[in-house]
């Protein structure tokens, strides 16, 4: 996935109401920009950290820029939590998700459960419907490793009781982890930011549900998914 317009460099400000960034540009103009991530981004959020924005022209929005990475050691966090289902899209129809070898149909926005929906409903001759929910991990604390979540996600818990039920159905049910950042090469759960959502986990993962993640690259004209990496699943009690 390439950006549509090349990035703008700033200086963060200060990031508040969840979706709302106040940048500090290299002209000196102080602007604000639309923060697309209802999490808390700890360790991401700042003020002083060099972050990069991608403008628009567009007369319906609100905001000209909008924030899309911050500056890591190494390399970038992506900060959108849209851009993960984008870039997993774009790797399902190129066939680059090995654990979907050999579906060829992929329909987003799929209703099922309880009034839910899911990220992408996966289709192949003989094969048993997939259901892939897509998760955006950018919390690091330790090392390379990265974690899910950086809060609490009563709506991923629900995820995961849906995922066991259409497992018990006779489908296939993935969730795939996106780790939108370029310094972490294996990830696991933050159980002690929710510990409601590890219980979940463990819960899912016995009745069947898979757990994927992958890495993406990461560069200031775009965010693609990259290779695989290893996810550590905690230990059934």
């Amino acid at each position: 996935m390439e950006f549509t317009r090349p990035l703008v460099r700033g200086v963060l400000v200060r990031r508040y109401k969840r979706f709302l960034a106040d940048v500090m540009l290299e002209d000196g103009r102080e602007i604000t920009a639309h923060c697309a991530n209802p999490g808390v981004m700890l360790g991401l959020n700042e003020p002083g950290r060099i972050v990069w924005l991608e403008p628009n022209d567009d007369p319906k929005r609100k905001l000209r820029f909008a924030w899309r990475l911050t500056e890591i050691e190494g390399g970038f966090a992506g900060i959108d939590t849209a851009i993960p289902n984008r870039i997993v899209g774009e790797a399902l129809r190129a066939a680059r998700v090995p654990t979907l070898a050999g579906y060829t149909g992929f329909r987003a926005e799929v209703k099922y459960g309880r009034n839910s929906r899911i990220d992408f409903l996966a289709t192949g001759e003989g094969l048993p419907d997939a259901y892939v929910e897509v998760k955006n991990v950018h919390l690091r604390r330790d090392g390379d490793l990265a974690e899910f979540p950086d809060c609490v996600t009563a709506r991923g818990a629900k995820h995961l009781a849906e995922m066991s039920d259409m497992v018990a159905a006779g489908h296939r049910a993935i969730m795939l982890y996106v780790v939108q950042r370029t310094d972490c090469a294996r990830v696991g759960l933050a159980a002690d930011l929710d510990p409601a959502y590890a219980t979940a986990f463990t819960a899912a993962k016995a009745a069947g549900v898979e757990a994927v993640a992958h890495g993406a690259r990461i560069t200031r004209a775009g965010v693609w998914l990259a290779d695989e990496m290893p996810f550590e699943a905690p230990a059934a009690s």
